[in-house]
Formats: C-alpha cells, sequence, structure tokens
C-alpha cells in the first residue's frame, strides 16, 4: 500500500472547512448560546470512514445552502435600504429646493413691504 498525504489531509481539509463555516453560520444564526443547528447531522457517531465523509459533505451542502440563502437575504435588505435612501435623499432635495424658493419669496415680499411702510 503506498501512502497518499492527499487522501489523509482531505478529510482534515473538509473538518476545517465546515469547521468555519460553522462558526460563521452559528454566530449567524444564533439566537440562543446552546441551540443545535437544525438541519446538520452528528457526524462523529459515523464507524466508517466513508459514511462520515458523506455525512460531513451533506452537512457542508447545507451549510452552504444556508450561507447563500442568508447572502440573498442580506443583500435583498441592504437594496431595499439603499432604494430607501435613494427615495430620502431625493426628498431632502426637494424640501431644500422648495425652502430655497419661499425663502426667496419671502425676502421678495419683505423688500416690496419695507419700502411701502417706510412711506
Amino acid at each position: 500500500m503506498t501512502y497518499e498525504p492527499r487522501q489523509i489531509r482531505a478529510p482534515r481539509i473538509v473538518m476545517q472547512r465546515l469547521a468555519c463555516t460553522g462558526i460563521l453560520l452559528a454566530a449567524a444564526l444564533s439566537h440562543a448560546a446552546a441551540q443545535d443547528i437544525r438541519g446538520l447531522e452528528a457526524c462523529s457517531a459515523e464507524k466508517q470512514m466513508e459514511r462520515r465523509t458523506g455525512c460531513l459533505q451533506a452537512n457542508i451542502e447545507f451549510l452552504q445552502k444556508a450561507l447563500t440563502r442568508l447572502s440573498r437575504e442580506t443583500q435583498d435588505k441592504i437594496a431595499a435600504a439603499n432604494r430607501d435612501l435613494a427615495a430620502a435623499r431625493a426628498e431632502i432635495a426637494e424640501l431644500k429646493s422648495t425652502l430655497t424658493r419661499l425663502s426667496g419669496e419671502l425676502a421678495q415680499m419683505k423688500a416690496k413691504a419695507e419700502p411701502g411702510s417706510k412711506k
């Protein structure tokens, strides 16, 4: 039997990626610190390496789908916030122009009224 380091490292890389993804997802979804993530399987109970690897791959796929969904939802929220911000900026610009116009009209009315009051 020959030694192939890639076969030995592959589960370690999978475990590292799963751990990082799990931590990120747990941090994003944590409303209770001790609550399990729904949909994840406990892969440590599997004795056979093939079954454990399959379990880990299923967990990775689940976490990737969850992250994709959360990313899409976050992007939708950001887009909605940007639309609201653009509408607010447009309204502020309109109010500023109205204020400037009304200030000018008020100044004209005061200018017309002042010469008449001095007579």
